[in-house]
């Protein structure tokens, strides 16, 4: 098999994977909501449609490169992705599990907040804020070139920061829970958490629907550090 057919078929592989993740993810998490709400997302069928279209194409578009890192770190070793726990000392693991997280999240703060200005609202990011409010399936619905600047990222990070597999797929376990669930319209941690010092300084559906509320405000992923250093987190919604 020739390589360009390898790289073809690694990045539908991957593709389906990301779409399958995505429909699991808030699928359950869609799930969950009707148990804890019910009825609360029966209104907005059509926009649900509409998110799960613009999910799964941007699947395709995080699939591709996805696929094509895979295929450089299978066949030729490119990136630094390792499997032997012992290449590096153990106390390295959470850190490299930080690094990723912190990197994406810096990305995300800056793309993110690039996104808001007005042209680029118009072209792509009004896509993602037309879910009024956003819903379970929201969390990768976006115009294509905003999908595009989520895609490259960590495939970008695994060839700058070692980090074991496992723990590559724990990123992308985090990436897709807490996408999901800072967008399902109502808070499932405890508030006692949320209002903690730990809760002070994370992301969940309380802090992120106020940026769905009022647009110019806490726009990270998963940590308020980026917000709090820039004064652009105005803490928690109100609707929740």
């Amino acid at each position: 098999m020739s390589a360009l057919a390898t790289i073809l078929l690694s990045a539908l592989a991957m593709t389906v994977i990301v779409a399958l993740r995505y429909l699991a993810a808030s699928g359950f998490f869609a799930w969950l909501t009707g148990r804890r709400l019910p009825g609360r997302y029966a209104k907005l069928r059509p926009q649900i449609r509409r998110e799960i279209g613009w999910s799964l194409a941007s699947a395709t578009i995080y699939g591709i490169p996805a696929g094509i890192v895979a295929w450089g770190w299978q066949a030729h070793g490119w990136t630094r992705i390792y499997t032997d726990w012992g290449a590096y000392p153990l106390w390295y693991a959470p850190i490299s599990l930080l690094l990723y997280l912190f990197a994406h999240d810096s990305w995300f703060y800056w793309t993110h907040r690039l996104m808001h200005r007005p042209s680029l609202f118009r072209i792509a990011h009004a896509v993602h804020h037309a879910s009024r409010p956003p819903t379970a399936w929201a969390a990768m619905s976006f115009h294509p070139w905003e999908a595009l600047t989520g895609a490259v990222v960590i495939p970008a990070l695994v060839f700058l920061i070692p980090i074991h597999a496992a723990l590559l797929g724990a990123v992308l376990a985090i990436m897709t829970v807490m996408g999901v669930t800072n967008h399902m319209g109502w808070e499932m941690f405890p508030r006692r958490l949320v209002n903690s010092a730990l809760g002070n300084w994370l992301i969940t559906a309380s802090h992120h629907q106020r940026h769905h509320d009022e647009y110019r405000c806490n726009y990270g992923l998963y940590f308020r550090f980026w917000d709090r250093l820039c004064g652009t987190d105005r803490g928690l919604s109100s609707s929740l």
